[in-house]
Parts: structure tokens; C-alpha cells; sequence
């Protein structure tokens, strides 16, 4: 038996796993969102039928998917920048030399990442609060109206928005930390000898040496911030008016609260097809910018 037979018997176990738990349950759920399986069809199969792309054109037509789009598209578009904004500063704070007692700052800066999304957004709801929360005391000691941050149509979005950058650049902070250790400190003394400033540093040799962990960093943050759906669950359930109503909260509001589930599959092969779409896009963009 040849060397590259071995393998893959090696292999066999983990692709029939993957094959089970992943290949199987996707091709499920997609011809899933080819019926109208609802919790008649649970009944009795008898009740199930093909629509075809029915799911999909009257997701089109419905208001309140293009809504949850337009929500899930604010969260990324100003969530993302922000975040990894956020990781990189924390990052190179931490990296500096006049930075003390990093190891205590850069555990306690991950703190929030590992702590539980529901508690801690149960926190945030009583710091959010009209009359009693404390961000609003704040504001009322400098003169400013207090802001009804969870219910307000305007103010809840952008609200949810702050607590999920605070609640997840420690994980990117970390990984920009390591890659910025990993740079060689002879490129910094080189760029010191031609004259070069902090500002200069920062641009010509931090930065495109960060390229590669940026483009994974942004990869893996527009991932996860497609897929909200914790945060406006716990702290506003969809609304007001639903205006934090996210795609991924619609598929679990169809599948779990309304048992269309073939309808609640179509969402999901639209997120799924959004997300391939801007992740491509990703790498093409990192492709020109490492070319450049």
C-alpha cells in the first residue's frame, strides 16, 4: 500500500465525521428551504410539500427580512471598523514600552470575552437604563438629556453596537498583540536611522507588516458579526419597532417561534450567501492591498 493510500485511511475517520455532522445536516436544511415544513409537516409528513424557491421570493417581498438586512448590514459596516479600530489601538498601547503591568491590563482587557454574553448584557441593560442607569448619570452631570438607549428606534441599534465592540476586541486585541511581537525590531531601528517618525512607523512598517493578521481579523470579525443574534435577545428582543431585528434573529423568530422552518432554512442559505460574498470580497480587497 502506497504512502498517500495510508493517509487517507488515516483521514477516513475524520472525513466520515465531517461528512455526518456537516455535509449531511447543510443538505438537509437546503432542501428544507425547498418545502414548507411547518409543525403540520411535524404532524404527519403527509402535510409537507415542495414550493421550490418559494421561501426565497417571498422573503424578497417580505418587509421585515429587508429591515433585519438593513440592521444586520449597520452592524457590521460600523461594528467591524470599530472593533478591530479598538483591538489595534489596545494592542499597540499594550505593545509600547512605556505600557506597565501588561500582563494585568491584557487580562483584564480579555476579561469581558470569555464572561457570559448574558450576564453581561443584563449589566449593560441597567447601565443603559432611562433613569437609573449610570451612562446617563453621566450625561446629566455634563448637561445632557438622558437618552432612552434601548427604546429608542434611533439609539438602540448603536447601543447594541458599543456593547458588542466592548464585549469582543479583547479576542482580536490578543491576536494583534502576538502579531506585533512577531515583528522584527530591526525594521523599527532601520526606519529610526532614515529619520522616520512615530506617525511613519506606524504606517510604513507596522501596518503592512500587520496586513496578513488584519485581513484573518477582519475575516473572522464580519463572520461573527453577521451572525448577531444574542445581543438584541437579551437586551431589546427585536425591538423598538424592530429596529434591532437582525437576519439571524428572523431565522430563529420563523423556525422557533412560528415553526416555519422551511422558510427559517431559506434565511439561513441567505446569510450564508451573504457572508460568502463579503468574505470573498475581503480577500480580494487583502489580495490588492498586499500586491500594492
Amino acid at each position: 500500500m502506497s504512502r498517500s493510500h495510508r493517509g487517507a485511511w488515516f483521514a477516513l475517520p475524520a472525513l466520515l465525521a465531517i461528512a455526518f455532522f456537516f455535509v449531511l445536516p447543510v443538505l438537509a436544511a437546503f432542501l428544507l428551504s425547498l418545502s414548507d415544513f411547518d409543525i403540520y409537516a411535524l404532524q404527519s409528513f403527509a402535510n409537507l410539500r415542495f414550493v421550490g424557491v418559494q421561501n426565497y421570493l417571498e422573503l424578497l417581498h417580505t418587509p421585515l427580512f429587508w429591515q433585519a438586512l438593513g440592521n444586520t448590514a449597520f452592524f457590521v459596516v460600523v461594528g467591524v471598523p470599530l472593533s478591530i479600530a479598538v483591538s489595534l489601538g489596545t494592542a499597540l498601547l499594550l505593545h509600547s514600552r512605556v505600557a506597565r503591568w501588561k500582563r494585568v491590563f491584557r487580562t483584564a482587557l480579555f476579561a469581558p470575552v470569555v464572561t457570559t454574553l448574558v450576564a453581561v448584557a443584563v449589566v449593560w441593560m441597567y447601565l443603559l437604563h432611562t433613569r437609573y442607569g449610570f451612562i446617563n448619570y453621566a450625561l446629566g452631570a455634563l448637561g445632557v438629556s438622558p437618552v432612552d438607549w434601548l427604546g429608542d428606534p434611533f439609539w438602540a441599534m448603536p447601543a447594541i453596537v458599543l456593547f458588542a465592540v466592548w464585549k469582543n476586541f479583547g479576542y482580536n486585541m490578543v491576536i494583534l498583540l502576538a502579531a506585533l511581537e512577531s515583528i522584527p525590531e530591526t525594521l523599527y531601528e532601520a526606519a529610526r536611522i532614515d529619520g522616520a517618525s512615530a506617525i511613519q512607523e506606524l504606517r510604513f512598517v507596522t501596518l503592512p507588516s500587520l496586513a496578513p493578521t488584519l485581513l484573518l481579523v477582519g475575516i473572522l470579525t464580519m463572520a461573527g458579526y453577521f451572525q448577531l443574534f444574542a445581543e438584541p435577545y437579551v437586551m431589546t428582543q427585536g425591538g423598538p419597532l424592530g429596529s434591532t431585528t437582525s437576519v439571524l434573529y428572523l431565522m430563529v423568530e420563523e423556525g422557533f417561534k412560528w415553526w416555519n422552518l422551511g422558510a427559517a432554512s431559506a434565511v439561513a442559505f441567505v446569510l450564508f450567501a451573504l457572508m460568502f460574498s463579503v468574505t470573498r470580497l475581503e480577500l480580494w480587497l487583502g489580495r490588492r492591498w498586499g500586491s500594492a
